[in-house]
């Protein structure tokens, strides 16, 4: 599988490129719009056709590229099935994989972070959205958020994979890359270590964050697959503007 790992920098989003080499199909794993560009360019220069985007949960902080996308190159939308979204060409559901050239691409539903919330397991890696970070996890207090299923989804999902399958967030705001679910089993502070429910409903419980400052624009944008909203304001205009020269990560 070709395999590419880039980073968004205003939301600090990781989009993931999933390639295959002997049919030259891929799919953009949590794209970005202000990113899109970026995105094709990279596609452009591997050979790759943009079969689908396939979305790990309704984000709330920043705007999906699957509809643009799609405008584009006439890619297929892929979400949550959970989530019932009338934009989306493809429902994912637990148990029924995702087949794209030589490529299978099984869904876990992990909510907790989001009622809808899904972990896509492919070839040795887990992309785990915002259920599982590194060293940490996603919030809890929006969105149908629930710390005893996030709880639950983790220790009995996601730490249930093989130690040595490599662990690719939707975030890292810190300059990490990547990690191994036997490296969160040890060691995340929240989750890891035999961390009990109770424990982790009372950390989540006092982490105090603020509200999230794009969420009101993100949720009804995405609901939409990527419908940058009207009469945004100035200081939020950055997270719908076309960024092709974002980093890499």
């Amino acid at each position: 599988m070709i395999f590419r790992q880039l980073l968004e920098p205003v939301s600090s989003t990781y989009t993931y490129v999933l390639g295959c080499p002997e049919t030259g199909e891929a799919i953009l794993v949590d794209p970005v719009v202000n990113s899109m560009d970026r995105d094709l360019q990279v596609l452009q220069g591997l050979g790759l056709r943009l079969a689908y985007t396939l979305d790990t949960h309704i984000h709330a902080d920043h705007i999906t590229a699957a509809l643009e996308l799609k405008k584009r190159t006439g890619s297929r939308i892929a979400a949550p099935a959970f989530d019932r979204l009338p934009c989306a060409d493809l429902g994912i559901e637990e148990g029924r994989p995702l087949r794209v050239g030589s490529m299978t691409i099984e869904g876990l539903h992990t909510p907790g972070h989001t009622d809808g919330h899904f972990s896509y397991v492919s070839a040795a890696r887990v992309f785990t959205g915002d259920a599982l970070l590194i060293d940490g996890c996603g919030r809890t207090d929006f969105q149908n958020g629930d710390s005893a299923a996030l709880y639950r989804s983790v220790t009995q999902k996601l730490f249930a994979l093989d130690d040595e399958t490599l662990v690719y967030p939707a975030h890292d705001y810190t300059g990490r890359h990547v990690s191994s679910i036997a490296q969160e089993k040890a060691r995340n502070p929240r989750l890891g270590a035999g961390k009990s429910l109770a424990e982790f409903q009372q950390i989540m419980a006092n982490l105090d964050l603020p509200y999230p400052k794009f969420i009101d624009y993100a949720v009804p944008g995405n609901r939409g697959c990527g419908v940058c909203p009207d009469g945004l304001p100035d200081e939020l205009q950055k997270y719908c503007a076309p960024m092709a020269e974002s980093p890499q990560g």
